[in-house]
């Protein structure tokens, strides 16, 4: 690798070393391999950020346990259907990982992936009555088949022993278990795509940062380079740009001045988990458990106990204890907030600090919370926990979507959007979860609206790496269970018995 980069222009510059900008280039590799393609990453490795398996992006989402993608309604009934769009996603996603494995561009799978069930648990006569019903809409559907439910101590026992020992044997709680859950490491599946890609022509720059970006005269863009170790400055000119670069994406795309970007804004908010190492007690745990968010809690606050595999090594992570902090990435700056602040966007940041109180009280009283007290949350899901085999980490940095809204001025999204300039020669991504575990599907949107005169031509590649692209599966049972045993063999995995 250069001190700086090399290469004057490229048909393609990915700002971000993260999940995202690998995925694009990956298939940007695959369905257009002789262009050039010049990636950048402000750190000195690939993945550090947000796609860190310590950094919230560990999970795998699947909807298979996550409640807050199927919320109750006022009447009690439960809508599945956004926690089916996300299964279907994700067998997106699976089916890229399998042909990339297949076709031996990135190696062993059980270095990114590996199965644990994944389970939902609450505590109470409202939440398990919520959870029950929540079950009853979602079983019927063939991505939900092998779902159980069980309100037994002794049941939930054989699923997930540390959840139910030390319990009170009379406390009314109910869980789901789905055996087919996966926990991915993002991070390492990072550094395998973008192996894959400095392999195969792309130029790979770390320790680079993008410090503007202004277009050019032939439509194009041109990107300011710095290179902070040695100061070095160069520029590069791209006929395409995606702003993958996490929190620190929303600066770039303000800096861009495309109409597209006007009136959006970022939330941050910080995170830390407990992290326990012992070999002997993360033996004893193998499932991500689920609970219910307290009330005022937004969306990525729901507390998970999770069986992670990192580099190899089994742990138990459980948390998240909401903070806040200004700076938009975990290592950027505390003026990232207030330097994002625009005429376009002031609006929506103040409506949505009007009407969302409640966020902020909740986050005043996470970050006033005692360590005592954060021991106490564990408890709630590991009655056992000690204190002295969980050691606290930062996790990285959310920065939630703030958008214009023709009725209340501007709303916070928990989610991800694509965002695409006009004339198809920018693309960026904002926002948070599912984000990671969604990658393959949000990348080809992005490709849909970048390159919509490519892109028709690009449809039977598509096909050919994800059989299942175009087609619900839910609503194809047969089609569903053959690429589920498909992907599982290639990702060896444990695949999920084919009764319905």
């Amino acid at each position: 690798m250069t001190f700086i980069s090399k290469t004057p222009h490229a048909d393609v510059v990915l700002i971000g070393g993260g999940i995202m900008s690998a995925t694009l280039g990956a298939f940007l590799k695959q369905l257009e391999p002789d262009w050039t393609i010049s990636l950048f990453e402000r750190l000195d490795q690939p993945g550090l950020e947000s796609s860190d398996p310590w950094n919230n992006a560990g999970t795998g989402h699947a909807a298979l346990c996550e409640l807050n993608y199927s919320p109750a309604a006022k009447d009690g009934s439960v809508d599945p259907s956004k926690a089916l769009l996300i299964n279907e996603q994700f067998q997106l996603s699976r089916q890229f990982w399998s042909h990339l494995v297949d076709q031996k561009l990135i190696g062993s799978p059980k270095g990114f992936i590996n199965t644990v069930p994944h389970m939902s648990f609450v505590i109470g006569e409202d939440h398990s009555r919520f959870l029950k019903s929540r079950y009853e809409a979602l079983k019927p559907h063939t991505l939900f088949r092998s779902m159980e439910y069980s309100e037994d101590h002794a049941q939930i026992a054989k699923w997930a022993p540390l959840i139910v020992k030390g319990r009170d044997p009379k406390q009314r709680v109910a869980a789901t278990r789905a055996a087919e859950g996966t926990d991915v490491d993002f991070g390492a599946l990072t550094r395998e795509l973008t192996t894959y890609l400095g392999n195969n022509g792309v130029e790979i720059n770390y320790g680079h940062d993008v410090t503007g970006i202004s277009r050019a005269s032939d439509g194009g863009w041109n990107l300011s380079l710095k290179y902070p170790k040695s100061g070095e400055h160069s520029k590069i000119h791209a006929k395409f740009v995606f702003v993958g670069a996490g929190g620190g994406a929303l600066h770039l795309l303000q800096a861009s001045g495309i109409p597209e970007s006007k009136g959006y804004g970022g939330f941050p908010v910080s995170g830390q988990f407990f992290r326990c190492t012992d070999e002997t007690i993360a033996a004893q745990h193998s499932a991500k458990v689920y609970g219910q968010a307290s009330v005022g809690a937004p969306p990525m606050s729901v507390p998970h106990l999770d069986t992670r595999y990192v580099g190899g090594k089994r742990s138990l992570l459980f948390g998240p204890y909401a903070g806040f902090s200004t700076n938009f990435l975990k290592n950027g700056s505390y003026l990232d907030l207030p330097l994002s602040i625009r005429p376009s966007n002031i609006i929506p940041m103040l409506a949505v600090a009007k009407d969302n109180m409640d966020l902020t009280a909740y986050l005043v009283k996470e970050v006033a919370k005692k360590h005592a007290d954060k021991v106490e949350a564990l408890r709630e899901y590991y009655p056992e926990a000690k204190d002295g085999d969980w050691e606290l980490i930062t996790a990285g940095q959310r920065v939630q979507i703030i958008k214009k809204d023709p009725q209340k001025g501007g709303v916070l999204q928990f989610g991800t959007e694509v965002i695409a300039g006009r004339d198809g020669s920018i693309g960026a991504l904002l926002g948070a979860s599912p984000g990671a575990s969604t990658a393959v599907p949000i990348m080809i949107e992005l490709l849909k609206r970048t390159f919509p005169r490519n892109f028709k031509g690009w449809q039977s590649k598509l096909k050919d790496m994800m059989p299942g692209y175009g087609v619900k599966l839910d609503e194809n049972p047969d089609l569903a269970v053959e690429l589920e045993k498909a992907t599982a063999a290639s990702l060896q995995l444990e695949s999920v018995s084919a009764s319905r």
